[in-house]
Order: C-alpha cells, then sequence, then structure tokens
C-alpha cells in the first residue's frame, strides 16, 4: 500500500459521513471550494502550489485490499460499507488557479464539483497538499524578492516534518524561484537541480584541515565548494588561497566557499578579501545556518559580498507563520447555493470566480470575486484542469511554473513585496451579484435544506 496515496490519509469524520451519505441516498452533485480566509502575519499575498499532488490523488484515487480491510474490521462501519467504498472512484470536475499564481484572501484556489460522497472523501486530503506547497511557496518568494540575483538553494530535508513534506518543500521553494535543493530524492523524481558541498564532520575527520579541503576537491573536481568556517574561518580561507595553485596544476578550480556561522557580514568582507588578494576572485562565497529572508534581506541591503544562501528550518517549516487558515467548504448541493453563516466563519455561497484587474504599469490594481457567468472583466484566474475524473492536459513542467511565479511577484504591487504587513493590504472586492446571492440564501435560511431532509 502507498500510504502518500491512501484515501485513509485523511480524517475519521469523512468515512463516518460517507457511511451516512450511502445510507441515506445523499449522493447529488456537490460544489466545494479552497480558500483562505486570512492572510497569516507579516504576509502580504500567497503563492499557490500544490495542484499537481492533488490532481493526482484524484485522479488514481481508489481503496485498495486492504484498506477496505481496515475499515469491515475497524469495528466503526456497519457491514456492506467496504463495498461501498471498492466502487469509489474519483469522477468530478476541477477548476483550479494555476500553480504559481499569486491570489488572497476569500479567493477559490480550487473548485471540485462531483457527487458528494467523492467531494467529501477529498477534503482532508486536498487541503493537506495545497496548502502545505503553497505555506512554503510563499515564504520561499519572499526571500526569492529579497535576494534578486542570489543562488537560493533549500537546505531544509533535515528538518521537514518528514520524508513527504521535505520533498514537496523543494518542490515548492523551485516553483517559487530557488535555483534548487539538497534533498536529493526531489532531483530524482522531480528533475529539481541538486546542490551539496561537504559538512563539519569531513574536515573534522582529519588531521590537518588543508588536506581535508585537498582530498574533497581531487574526490569532487567538478564542484570544489569548500566550508570553512569548522575552526577559524579567516585562516581557513588562507589555507584556500595556498592551495589553489596545486589544484589548478591538476585543472581543478576552486568554486567556492561555505560560511555556515558567525558574523556572517563581517566573515564575508573578510574572506572576500582574503580570496580576492589571493587571486581567486570568481571563487564565490556561500552562506548558510539559521537563515531567513530578513537576515537575508539584511545582508543583501547591508552590501555584504554573499554570493548565495542556504535556506533550510525556516523554510520548510514557514517557522514565523507555520500554518494558512485554509478551508474546504461547500458552496453548493444539488443545484442550490449553499452557506456557512457560523460567526467569524461565514462563507460566500455558489460557484464562484475570481477576476483580475491591473494598473496602467501592469502591476496587480485589484481583484473581484463574484459568482460564475458574472462577467466582472479583467482576467479570470480559476480554469478548468480535470473533467470526470480525468485531467484535461499533461502535467504542467516545473519550468512553466516558475515562469509564471516569476512573472506574477513582478506584477506585486511594491508594498505587498516588503516583508512587514503592508497599511494598505491588497484589495479584494465582493461583487454585487455575490452579495444578492448570499442574501438570496439568508432570506431561505428557515427552508430544511434538501440534503437534511
Amino acid at each position: 500500500m502507498n500510504l502518500l496515496a491512501s484515501p485513509l490519509v485523511t480524517d475519521l469524520y469523512q468515512l463516518t459521513m460517507l457511511h451516512a451519505y450511502f445510507a441515506h441516498g445523499v449522493g447529488e452533485t456537490a460544489v466545494f471550494e479552497l480558500f483562505v480566509r486570512k492572510l497569516p502575519r507579516e504576509r502580504n499575498f500567497m503563492l499557490a502550489a500544490g495542484l499537481e499532488q492533488a490532481l493526482g490523488f484524484l485522479e488514481h484515487l481508489h481503496f485498495a485490499p486492504e484498506e477496505l480491510e481496515w475499515v469491515e474490521k475497524s469495528g466503526k462501519f456497519p457491514r456492506g460499507f467496504a463495498e461501498h467504498l471498492a466502487q469509489l472512484r474519483f469522477t468530478g470536475d476541477v477548476h483550479a488557479v494555476p500553480e504559481g499564481t499569486v491570489f488572497f484572501p476569500d479567493e477559490p484556489i480550487l473548485r471540485v464539483t462531483a457527487p458528494m460522497p467523492e467531494a467529501q472523501l477529498v477534503e482532508s486530503r486536498l487541503i493537506n497538499l495545497v496548502h502545505f506547497e503553497t505555506l512554503v511557496a510563499t515564504k520561499a518568494a519572499r526571500g526569492v524578492i529579497v535576494a534578486p540575483g542570489k543562488l537560493l538553494v533549500d537546505f531544509g530535508l533535515r528538518r521537514a516534518h518528514g520524508a513527504e513534506a521535505g520533498i514537496l518543500a523543494a518542490r515548492a521553494a523551485y516553483i517559487a524561484g530557488y535555483a534548487g535543493t539538497a534533498t536529493v530524492a526531489a532531483g530524482s523524481r522531480m528533475g529539481i537541480p541538486v546542490f551539496g558541498t561537504m559538512a563539519h564532520s569531513f574536515v573534522e575527520a582529519h588531521d590537518d584541515e588543508a588536506a581535508a579541503f585537498r582530498h574533497f576537491a581531487e574526490a569532487c573536481p567538478q564542484n570544489v565548494v569548500l566550508l570553512i568556517d569548522t575552526y577559524d574561518t579567516e585562516a581557513a580561507a588562507r589555507k584556500v588561497v595556498a592551495l589553489a595553485p596545486l589544484l589548478a596544476s591538476r585543472g581543478i578550480r576552486v568554486k567556492g566557499v561555505r560560511l555556515d556561522s558567525g558574523d556572517l557580514a563581517a566573515l564575508s568582507h573578510s574572506v572576500r578579501r582574503i580570496l580576492d588578494e589571493g587571486a581567486l576572485a570568481e571563487a564565490t562565497i556561500f552562506a548558510s545556518g539559521n537563515l531567513d529572508e530578513y537576515r537575508m534581506r539584511d545582508l543583501v541591503a547591508g552590501g555584504a559580498p554573499i554570493d548565495g544562501f542556504g535556506v533550510g528550518t525556516s523554510l520548510v517549516t514557514s517557522s514565523d507563520a507555520p500554518y494558512l487558515d485554509a478551508v474546504y467548504k461547500l458552496q453548493e448541493y444539488a443545484g442550490k447555493a449553499r452557506r456557512k453563516r457560523s460567526t467569524g466563519k461565514a462563507t460566500w455561497p455558489g460557484r464562484k470566480q475570481v477576476c483580475r484587474h491591473y494598473d496602467g504599469a501592469g502591476r496587480f490594481a485589484h481583484d473581484v470575486v463574484s459568482v460564475e457567468g458574472d462577467e466582472q472583466g479583467g482576467e479570470p484566474l480559476l480554469v478548468p484542469v480535470m473533467r470526470k475524473g480525468r485531467r484535461l492536459g499533461a502535467p504542467e513542467s516545473l519550468a512553466a511554473i516558475r515562469e509564471r511565479s516569476a512573472g506574477q511577484l513582478a506584477k506585486l504591487p511594491e508594498r505587498l513585496r516588503a516583508l512587514e504587513s503592508a497599511a494598505s493590504p491588497y484589495r479584494v472586492e465582493i461583487a454585487p451579484a455575490l452579495r444578492k446571492l448570499a442574501n438570496q440564501v439568508d432570506r431561505a435560511e428557515g427552508e430544511v435544506p434538501a440534503l437534511f431532509r
């Protein structure tokens, strides 16, 4: 059993609701939309990611024999329920915002239209996939914005919350504009460029630091980036300079050095000077060690001569904003608009579209959310991606998604590119037609919905 593709990667209440739906014949078409209620602190936008994994999950949805056996033996469901599950496949339609698209609160980024049992069952896993990659892609995009032209690499696997999280975080960061990852599986499975140098343990395993540098260079002549902060950083830089002519005589070029601790601003200046004076002006300086977009911004703004950054823990955990208020809500059932009216959690009913408008400079001006079919001008963001359980096209390449992401980030108004919350948030308008529909649903609230008759 492939655990990560399993429909049992869900909440128990999805299965208990499915049992009730099957028992009472609740199976007409339902429309659910996935959206984010509000931005996390110090976020001015979100970057959509995870659609590819979501579509893959839907396309291959089925219960394997061992999963059906667990349902039968769990004691939580009556006999016959597993027989219903054995026949279940996803046969619905999906509309979505393409990956790499900037979006804002209350804007649906994924819509599922399917028979109620199918649409309900997939809720938890869809949120799980789209939420996580979107969270990391947004975190990564902030780093891309503040460190333009720098080599940014995901170093986060060892601090990720599991193997899947590490691989999907590498994907999300690459979509947002990172150059690649240190996670080998992301390279082998997804074609994401992989980067890596050496660890302090390699240096410590040698009695002489210069010998460690020489051995690594001889073993990896195409990737001579040497970690120089195991002991005395400046002394190690001088050892690299002294070693460089010997390596050059063997056709080996010192590509760069890495700093992983200490005062990165001060050390990068002193190391740059040592390298330049030692005829290694082309050697790069790469920095890592508890970095995030705030530290990168300060280093870049301060003129630190650092050519690239490896970002780990803060990226894969989105440490300053570790979750999104992402939800998947029923908006229509059996042709009738539905609306949750809970205090603080009310939803806008019906099938919706998001239309984006631009200013004279080609930057985002404002968005309008309305019912599907209500022409609002601008660019519609939700597009059909799956019909009757099958994709409408081949999976989009990561290169195309990266290109879209770069274009989207370039169109952000300047105030939204800041790391701190903008004094004037992006404007998302709710169209009159959508407000009218909500009022109609509210006026009919005394009527018992067909879903519960």
